[in-house]
């Protein structure tokens, strides 16, 4: 959906109201906030143009869908400047933090002030089409830099590379998130090549997270998404304490298939079945990464 500037709209303006009700606390630990454009001006290097999709958007949404918190991930339109993320988080009467995108170069002192801003970890993207750079040696001293922080490092790529990124994930010495799961082939099924490939490397060091995320991303075959249930389900039993969720609204680069963000709140019981399964994914694992003085 285009408005008259020729930016599009990806999300849903009238989302249903999810039959799953989550867990008190619970977190939608992927999400991005665009704009403002008049106030936090887009990338020259944008590989898209949205509508503006701001923090009192979000927040509207998250108490829609009966969510307590979020964790604000840069989106790529906005490149290195942190300025609309940290917006959404000044806004969220503490119940926002963040994950940054950054310029390699960035000073210490910087880093220090997205700390005092609510950044808890950097986001590492590795897809072609949404940047024209990966320096994974500067990205390896940025991880090492923000070590003193109490960060983590997320990394977003597609499964078709996951040996190529095995050592650099190997030397990232700080917590990892992976975005999406590395985006596997969910008709695959759990013990397809690509999942096989990704348990693979979350069985090959401790503190590697995932998000289990994107049904309307990864499932080729639309609502109800019933490959990536199968699919992720598994994941989700064997590795419980390393799993986060998230809406990933306002669903970038969606425009032509745009979720209903009610019905991605109702795959949640399917693919963490107890209520035990759905408080670590939803509370308890987001709460100890981006709140632990909470916990």
């Amino acid at each position: 959906m285009k408005d008259e500037q020729g930016r599009v709209r990806s999300w849903t303006l009238e989302p249903s109201k999810a039959r799953y009700t989550p867990p008190p606390g619970a977190v939608d630990a992927h999400c991005h906030v665009f704009g403002p454009a008049a106030a936090f001006p887009f990338s020259a290097k944008a590989k898209y143009q949205p509508q503006d999709a701001g923090p009192e958007a979000l927040f509207a949404l998250r108490d829609h869908l009966g969510l307590a918190r979020n964790v604000i991930v840069q989106a790529s339109c906005h490149g290195t400047d942190n300025g609309a993320t940290l917006n959404g988080i000044a806004k969220s009467a503490r119940r926002a933090r963040g994950v940054a995108v950054v310029d390699p170069a960035i000073s210490d002192a910087e880093l220090d002030r997205l700390h005092q801003g609510g950044i808890r970890g950097v986001r590492f993207n590795f897809l072609k089409r949404l940047v024209d750079d990966a320096p994974k040696e500067k990205f390896l001293d940025v991880a090492r830099r923000i070590r003193r922080l109490g960060w983590h490092v997320v990394v977003y790529f597609e499964a078709d590379i996951i040996d190529e990124m095995r050592p650099f994930l190997a030397a990232i010495p700080v917590p990892i998130v992976i975005d999406h799961m590395g985006r596997p082939d969910v008709a695959q099924g759990p013990d397809g090549p690509d999942m096989r490939a990704f348990r693979s490397l979350l069985d090959s060091r401790g503190d590697l997270w995932t998000k289990v995320t994107c049904p309307d991303r990864l499932d080729a075959n639309g609502p109800p998404y019933e490959d990536f249930v199968a699919a992720v389900r598994p994941l989700v039993e064997d590795y419980p304490d390393r799993v986060l969720w998230g809406t990933d609204w306002p669903h970038p680069n969606m425009e032509s298939n745009i979720p209903n963000d009610g019905a991605l709140v109702d795959v949640i019981p399917r693919i963490a079945p107890t209520p035990e399964l759905q408080r670590k994914l939803l509370v308890d694992n987001p709460m100890r990464l981006y709140w632990p003085e909470e916990c």
